[in-house]
């Protein structure tokens, strides 16, 4: 059945049909053309897909587009500033936590979380909350560092 939802993408209203039983992650890749929110295992378990639903990193994959009628829906193509890079994303780039970059949108994402609540985090909890994502390229140290540096930045 189709449904007509309506999201704020990156700043922006949007206004999408979508069939109900479609994810988020279809609905943004395949109807709204955010090429960072990546297809990985579609069962919430890599992390590829995460993007920001009020805030929160949400694995798009297994969340119903339809759930996001009336949410604040953040994508990696939303964090830049002034058609800048924010501090996270030149904290990635600094360390070179970027290899193939299929992974680095989520594990963005999840950063960008821990980053607007304005808390300190030990290494421990940086791992923790970037656990659920994973690097094909075994890049964890340099994106763990990544995030410890972009955590500090202005």
């Amino acid at each position: 059945m189709l449904k007509q939802i309506n999201i704020t993408l990156n700043g922006v209203e949007r206004s999408v049909e979508i069939d109900e039983r479609e994810s988020l992650l279809e609905v943004l890749r395949d109807k709204l053309y955010m090429t960072s929110v990546k297809h990985g295992c579609g069962v919430g378990e890599c992390g590829a897909c995460a993007v920001l639903i009020d805030g929160v990193a949400i694995d798009s994959c297994i969340y119903l587009a339809t759930w996001a009628d009336g949410k604040e829906i953040r994508t990696v193509e939303g964090f830049e500033q002034d058609g800048e890079l924010n501090a996270m994303q030149e904290a990635f780039v600094e360390e070179g936590a970027v290899q193939c970059g299929f992974c680095i949108p989520g594990f963005l994402v999840s950063a960008t979380e821990l980053k607007e609540t304005n808390k300190s985090y030990t290494r421990d909890e940086v791992r923790k909350a970037l656990s659920g994502h994973l690097c094909r390229c075994t890049g964890y140290q340099k994106i763990v560092e990544a995030t410890e540096k972009g955590l500090e930045k202005e």
